[in-house]
């Protein structure tokens, strides 16, 4: 029973923080490089960079999104091969 509840704790810390990544991380990026990347360093107006900024938030949404099924997978299967043990 205890082991039960340690792996639905580790599974719901590990939802959570997948959670709060996929809230902040795409927002912050848009942000940071429609302001400094495509603005400031590489000079596009207004309408361009929001464009790119958008790319890249998109682009970070898979990525997080992709992180995600790979810990999930390999975690559902580390606690399939420990059940399948004992």
């Amino acid at each position: 029973y205890f082991r039960n509840e340690g792996s639905l704790t580790s599974t719901l810390r590990t939802l959570l923080f997948f959670t709060v990544l996929m809230i902040t991380l795409p927002v912050g990026l848009y942000f940071s490089s429609k302001a400094y990347i495509f603005e400031g360093s590489l000079g596009m107006s207004d309408r361009d960079s929001y464009f790119y900024a958008a790319i890249v938030a998109v682009v970070t949404v898979h990525v997080v999104l992709a992180l995600f099924v790979y810990v999930a997978w390999n975690e559902g299967s580390r606690q399939w091969r420990e059940g399948k043990q004992d």
